[in-house]
Formats: C-alpha cells, sequence, structure tokens
C-alpha cells in the first residue's frame, strides 16, 4: 500500500505544469507571408482606416490600413502574457514588417 501511495505523490509531482509567466512571448516567432488584397476575405482593406482580424500560419492577426501604408499586429500575445488575447489598452504588441508589391501585402518578421 505505501508503494502505491509513493508512486502517486511521485506521479502527481511530476504531472505538476510550470505556472510562471513567459517573459518574451514573441520570441521565437516566425511569419512570412503574402496576402493578396483583392481576396474578398480582406476587402475592408481595400479603404483607408480597414482592418481585419486573420490567422496567418497560426498567428492571429490585426491587419490595418492607414491611406497607402499598412500594419500587422500580433493578437495573441500581448503585454508579455500568453495566456490573454490582445486588447488595445497601452498597445504594447508585436508589429510585423510589412511591404506592398501591387495587390499583395508581404508580411515578415
Amino acid at each position: 500500500m505505501k508503494k502505491i501511495l509513493f508512486l502517486g505523490v511521485i506521479l502527481l509531482l511530476f504531472s505538476c505544469e510550470d505556472e510562471r509567466v513567459t517573459n518574451n512571448c514573441f520570441q521565437g516567432i516566425k511569419l512570412n507571408e503574402i496576402v493578396y488584397l483583392n481576396n474578398p476575405e480582406f476587402i475592408n482593406l481595400g479603404v483607408p482606416s480597414g482592418s481585419v482580424i486573420t490567422t496567418l500560419q497560426g498567428r492571429t492577426v490585426l491587419i490595418l490600413r492607414q491611406r497607402d501604408n499598412y500594419k500587422v499586429f500580433d493578437l495573441q500575445c500581448p503585454e508579455k502574457d500568453c495566456g490573454n488575447p490582445m486588447s488595445f489598452n497601452g498597445l504594447n504588441a508585436l508589429e510585423y514588417n510589412t511591404q506592398i508589391n501591387g495587390n499583395r501585402l508581404i508580411i515578415s518578421r
């Protein structure tokens, strides 16, 4: 009986998760994607100040159009807390690099 209890305690200890908050949620995130702005999914980006929330390579991102420029923000890891979705209070988010080439928006990091 003691062996079973001891084995149960050992298994319980090894099954615990690490509850520490990761200090750098964006470390190692790579994203290289081409968004075709003429696709129906991105129709809201056809006007200045338009925006779209979409998933690219498993990352939830916000794409904003500002006149002829585009900004792309990661919505998954704000404030270095990977457990909460993005809120725009204080906007401390990962911003991806963007480049426009005709009707193609190239997003990278």
